[in-house]
């Protein structure tokens, strides 16, 4: 069974070989041993509320529990900018008009922001694409959800999450290239290797200090303002499936969307439900390969775990196989949080 759960300590040199296939962009999961070694550090903190406000954040993993194959990686920031300031562009609209000459013109202007301060992040998602395959893609994506409504007194009422912007066929970021290299005068790998290691004292000394009319840069820079990179337009679906939305802010370094909601709001939230766990008697089969799935996650903070499972509640309960609870690390009577899938996932 493919699972997400909680990173752990002894993950470290799993996750150094996985961060090794990401691309450029992905800020949060870099192949640092010592950075990855932090980050796991500092989710386990987080569980144990010994993380302080400002650097609380938890890590997940998904494992492929018959190999114990670490597949992917995703990750929530508790609260961001309380710290370091979270650096987003707004995308605002300027009107310029003359009466006299009959002229009216409507441009894009982006401004330095700290809109997002204080929210939840979704971020870090990463999935090899030895799995993206049909329904793991969401698993992964979904599991945070699954977290969020599971222990929702320890997140605030907003949520956001940073997507990763258009990169060329070079591999370059065309509003890197148009904006922020005249700016920082250095490339986008090391700004973004900076970033992602706190290091962002250089954003508020070196960047724009006025609004950077969007009309006035090239084409394909313009184009890239709010632009979702190709590989990341399937995660993108799916956060608007649980209902975040595009606000009109995007990220600094590439232009890509932020997407943000109240918690309270997310589709997981509303609609899953915890009941208590049935388990199939030995020897009763598989579930019919056409019967609805769920996505099941147990209720415990420290060692928390979801899948998807064939069915769906019933009865007050939800039934699922030996080998199910034992990858959910549940047993019969234990409670777990339930989420009837509608749709495809991908």
């Amino acid at each position: 069974m493919i699972v997400v759960r909680v990173v752990q300590t002894g993950d470290v040199d799993a996750l150094v070989a996985l961060a090794q296939e990401t691309g450029p962009g992905l800020t949060t999961f870099k192949p640092d041993r010592d950075a990855l070694a932090a980050r796991i550090a500092r989710s386990r903190r987080t569980m144990e509320d010994k993380a302080a406000p400002h650097e609380a954040g938890y890590f997940f993993v998904m494992e492929d529990t018959a190999t114990g194959d670490v597949a992917g990686v995703c990750g929530i920031e508790t609260s961001v900018g309380l710290e370091q300031p979270f650096y987003n562009y707004r995308v605002s609209t300027v009107v310029h008009a003359s009466q006299d000459l009959g002229i009216w013109t409507r441009m894009r202007a982006l401004n330095i922001s700290h809109d997002l301060t204080g929210y939840a992040e979704v971020c870090s998602l990463f999935l090899s694409p030895r799995y993206r395959t049909s329904g793991v893609g969401g698993l992964l994506s979904r599991s945070r959800f699954m977290f969020l409504a599971q222990f929702r007194e320890r997140f605030p009422q907003r949520l956001c999450a940073e997507l990763r912007g258009h990169f060329d066929e070079n591999g370059t970021s065309p509003f890197w290239r148009a904006v922020g290299s005249h700016f920082y005068q250095i490339d986008f790998n090391a700004a973004d290797y900076l970033s992602s290691h706190g290091r962002k004292a250089f954003l508020a000394e070196l960047m724009p200090r006025y609004p950077v009319y969007v009309e006035l840069l090239p084409q394909e820079a313009q184009d890239c303002v709010g632009l979702t990179h190709n590989d990341t337009i399937p995660a993108r679906r799916m956060l608007e499936s649980e209902g975040l939305r595009y606000e009109n802010h995007v990220d600094i370094f590439d232009a890509g969307p932020v997407l943000e909601c109240h918690i309270a709001d997310l589709r997981t939230v509303r609609e899953s439900v915890v009941v208590p766990v049935e388990i199939a008697a030995p020897g009763a089969g598989s579930a019919p390969q056409d019967r609805p799935k769920s996505l099941v996650s147990n209720t415990s903070l420290g060692d928390f775990r979801v899948g998807a499972a064939a069915g769906v509640p019933q009865d007050g309960v939800f039934r699922l196989t030996a080998e199910e609870a034992a990858a959910l690390d549940v047993k019969a009577g234990d409670l777990v949080r339930v989420l009837p899938l509608k749709h495809k996932q991908g």
